[in-house]
């Protein structure tokens, strides 16, 4: 079996010098997949997401990114190795127009961004129609489409989502999901923490439910659905 585009494993760490938050915590995505950690609050789902990327002290295991061990690359070499990020909050520029922080998400690039926008605008048609506003106009869900627009900017291999639906009604989480769907059959890797947990796996190739910084459940999104210990435990039964 291949190895996965993306492995965080065993991964054990904290913030500075405070107590570790994941233990022994492995998650991996292939090319293409979309992957979702899901579980209770404080359960360390986002801590897993940003040790992946970097933003954390990571005391043991390794983070591996097409075969290659990244484990020591900070946040920004790691955007250079194809990896975008989104965080749940303050993820747009508000005072800059929708078109300004598009081009923002590209600032590595030293190529021609005029067809990655046009690919953006394609996914997001209503960034199209308010490309000149200032985002800090825009609902919660289009800023969220922003935000995701702007990471893509940077062509990523894996896009990682902290909380992509956080705030939206139910219908702007759908069209989301089914974006994220659409991002993810271009053979990026998406690799996803959520509240929404019954919907999440939902759409999962590949699910993780963590319980205070542990693996306590890892299947496809449909087995976890279907099992009735997870569904009783983190779904509502």
């Amino acid at each position: 079996m291949s190895e996965p585009f993306l492995l965080g494993e065993a991964m054990t760490g904290g913030y500075g010098r405070g107590p570790d938050i994941l233990h022994d915590c492995t998650i991996s995505v292939s090319t293409g997949q979309i992957a979702v950690i899901v579980g209770p609050n404080g359960a360390g789902k986002s801590t897993a997401m940003k040790a992946v990327f970097g933003m954390l002290n990571v005391k043991s295991g390794r983070v591996t990114l097409a075969g290659e061990d990244i484990t020591p690359l900070t946040p920004q070499a790691r955007v250079g190795k194809g990896m975008g990020f989104v965080p749940q909050n303050a993820n747009v520029f508000t005072s800059m127009t929708v078109e300004e922080n598009l081009e923002m998400g590209a600032f590595l690039r030293r190529d021609d961004i005029s067809e990655t926008m046009e690919q953006v605008y394609d996914l997001f048609p209503i960034l199209k129609e308010k490309r000149f506003q200032a985002a800090g106009e825009l609902s919660g869900g289009q800023r969220q489409q922003v935000a995701v627009g702007r990471a893509l900017m940077t062509k990523p291999k894996l896009l990682m989502l902290d909380e992509p639906t956080a705030g939206v009604s139910p219908i702007v989480m759908d069209e989301l999901f089914d974006r994220i769907i659409e991002i993810a059959r271009t053979g990026i890797s998406i690799l996803m923490v959520e509240q929404n947990a019954r919907q999440a796996l939902e759409i999962a190739d590949k699910g993780y439910v963590l319980v205070q910084g542990r693996n306590r459940y890892s299947d496809t999104g449909a087995a976890l659905l279907a099992d009735p210990e997870v569904r009783k435990s983190f779904l509502g039964g």
